[in-house]
């Protein structure tokens, strides 16, 4: 009989990827608990919330995180380009994920082996900055097939990181 696993009994082993999140003025306390957690899944190694007035821990993140705020470090800057210029010069790539012009689809992008990848997400309403976005090595989306030009933030996220972790997962098995 197949049983559930829960959280002391999965056989899931503990990864961390070289996948920095940054937030582009997501402020939605449920979304930023999500966005922990998902991280946390996925094992990213850091996130950066950016922008300005922006209230990382309150009570409605702290339930949707589940104590995820506590083991994924997270740094606060009212500035993004700042961040994404510091990360840049550490040698990672910046990729946006953002329906553009130029974006292609998350699934036709090849990540490299050894590459550090900082992922920009953006805020529901207006997405990634378009100064991000010209700093972007590649703009990156979601193939959709409904009405809907845009979907949650956490969501989006969670798609994204499965899709570049599950290269990474095949890289190391070869």
């Amino acid at each position: 009989m197949d049983q559930q696993l829960h959280h002391n009994n999965n056989h899931f082993a503990k990864k961390t990827f070289p996948i920095t999140l940054v937030c582009d003025h997501v402020n939605s306390p449920a979304n930023i608990g999500s966005i922990f957690r998902t991280a946390d899944s996925f094992g990213v190694e850091r996130i950066y919330f950016c922008g300005e007035d922006i209230t990382v821990v309150s009570k409605r993140m702290q339930r949707t995180a589940r104590s995820t705020h506590e083991v994924i470090p997270y740094e606060q800057s009212d500035e993004i380009i700042n961040v994404v210029q510091r990360l840049i010069t550490e040698g990672y790539t910046i990729l946006s994920l953002e329906i553009t012009k130029n974006s292609i689809p998350i699934s036709e992008y090849s990540v490299e082996p050894s590459e550090k990848i900082a992922l920009v997400i953006g805020e529901e309403n207006l997405g990634v900055s378009e100064n991000v976005i010209a700093l972007s090595k590649q703009s990156i989306h979601i193939t959709m097939h409904g009405n809907n030009s845009s979907m949650n933030v956490a969501t989006a996220t969670g798609i994204a990181l499965y899709e570049i972790t599950k290269q990474w997962l095949m890289i190391s098995e070869m």
